[in-house]
């Protein structure tokens, strides 16, 4: 065979191997790179609640001389730093911006279901309490036909994120639906209006929505409640299992437990980061559409900060709570200088055309407490440094942020009076069942995540 004869037929078989695959070959070309994805923009205009500046794009806030400037380096596409006890929000980053909020969310499901059943309530789990969660969902480990307290349950929702508790408890609140339409009404009530609820849990669904302000609001608003207080400042607890079997396979009364740990790493530490000084909860979220989301309450020196930060860059482990961290030492030490550039609104029901009367139970709750670091199921939490206390409503006295529209605006929050000593720091150690996946890193074996 000839040189050229060889050469044509390599041809020819290139050219049908590239015919039966249905592309083409052009010789001396290469393949077009994929276009990369483009980054996200916020609004050239957002929602103006809590105050003009917060509806521009980019970082608000009011450097002068003696306050300090801001972290350097935040990847975050939104944050806000806020006094819990004034609702003055000291700095914000795209502070409306409507992002997919993760278990975040479940914040506002606690400001809407749990107040309705006591504590001490017992629910048996039927198999259809379980059904319709999303693939990869976060799960404390419940099962089907056995019973818990709803003070499992919540446990449960805030230490481990679970999905399962939220269906659960979705359950006993008249389903998913149900409790999904009374989210929104709740949201509405608090003015979180860039807030859009479609699952009870935080997991992506196309639509769900929600914003740093209107976290920090959920919040804001959950603090108020003692039991709140408790289940999101639980670093450790003990949580049901199975009942024990005798030596012929037969189930006893007696019960196992397993113990569960926080996923929030600022309360529980995590093997490159610390626990935060004067940490009180709140809530942490994970997701594929939303990233890493975070909501966290501390004190220091008798002041009491929330900070809310959204969907940092994936560069670095615990990125979101190194950030978050950021912002409140830089808000513990700005504080009592710098200027707000907004302010957390109340609920339409405290505006002051409406009556004074607070709501039961708002006014009269404990002082919130710093980091309980562990609870034994069914009984209470160890409280270790004192927090938010919340009062009747009143006019900011120095400051008084005037909204488009509306009158000047009530605290909803004070501050309690001193802060006590933090005990039993956590190692940092994670002591949950291997049925409920760890909280502290991003799960990129699943195609999606629902933490």
């Amino acid at each position: 065979m000839t040189t050229t004869a060889a050469a044509r037929r390599r041809a020819l078989a290139v050219t049908m191997t590239a015919a039966l695959l249905g592309g083409t070959v052009l010789a001396g070309t290469a393949t077009a790179a994929p276009k990369p994805t483009p980054t996200p923009r916020p609004p050239a205009q957002m929602s103006n609640v809590g105050g003009d500046r917060l509806a521009s794009p980019g970082t608000q806030v009011n450097a002068a001389p003696g306050v300090p400037a801001l972290p350097p380096k935040l990847t975050s596409r939104s944050w806000v730093v806020a006094d819990a006890e004034t609702g003055q929000i000291l700095a914000a980053h795209n502070a409306h911006w409507q992002l997919a909020p993760a278990s975040t969310l479940k914040m506002l499901f606690a400001d809407t279901v749990l107040p309705k059943f006591p504590k001490s309530t017992v629910y048996k789990v039927a198999p259809k309490d379980l059904e319709g969660m999303g693939a990869g969902s976060s799960l404390v480990g419940i099962k089907e036909n056995l019973s818990y307290t709803v003070k499992d349950l919540w446990l449960g929702v805030f230490l481990r994120s679970g999905n399962d508790a939220v269906h659960v408890l979705s359950a006993m609140n008249g389903g998913v639906a149900a409790t999904v339409s009374e989210m929104n009404a709740e949201a509405h009530e608090l003015q979180a209006n860039d807030t859009h609820v479609v699952t009870p849990d935080g997991y992506d669904e196309r639509g769900q929505v929600s914003s740093a302000y209107d976290l920090t609001l959920f919040a804001r608003q959950g603090l108020q409640n003692p039991d709140f207080r408790e289940y999101c400042s639980t670093a450790t607890a003990q949580f049901p299992g199975d009942y024990k079997k005798d030596k012929s396979g037969k189930a006893t009364k007696t019960r196992e437990t397993f113990a569960i740990q926080n996923t929030n790493r600022l309360l529980s530490g995590d093997y490159d980061i610390s626990r935060y000084s004067g940490i009180a909860g709140v809530k942490n979220g994970d997701t594929t559409n939303a990233g890493a989301t975070f909501t966290g309450v501390a004190q220091r020196g008798g002041r009491t900060l929330l900070v809310t930060v959204m969907n940092p860059a994936h560069t670095e482990h615990n990125l979101v709570y190194r950030e978050a961290a950021e912002l409140l030492d830089w808000g513990f030490k700005a504080g009592p200088t710098v200027q707000p550039v907004g302010t957390l609104v109340p609920p339409l029901s405290k505006l002051p055309h409406q009556s004074a009367t607070p709501s039961p139970g708002r006014s009269t709750s404990p002082p919130l407490k710093a980091a309980a670091s562990t609870s034994a199921s069914g009984s209470g939490g160890m409280w270790t440094a004192a927090g938010i206390a919340v009062g009747t409503a009143a006019l900011l006295a120095v400051v008084i942020i005037v909204v488009r529209r509306r009158r000047p605006l009530p605290a909803e929050v004070r501050g309690a009076t001193s802060a006590a000593s933090e005990t039993n720091a956590l190692d940092g150690t994670d002591g949950s069942s291997p049925a409920a996946p760890s909280g502290g890193r991003r799960r990129r074996a699943r195609p999606r995540r629902g933490r």
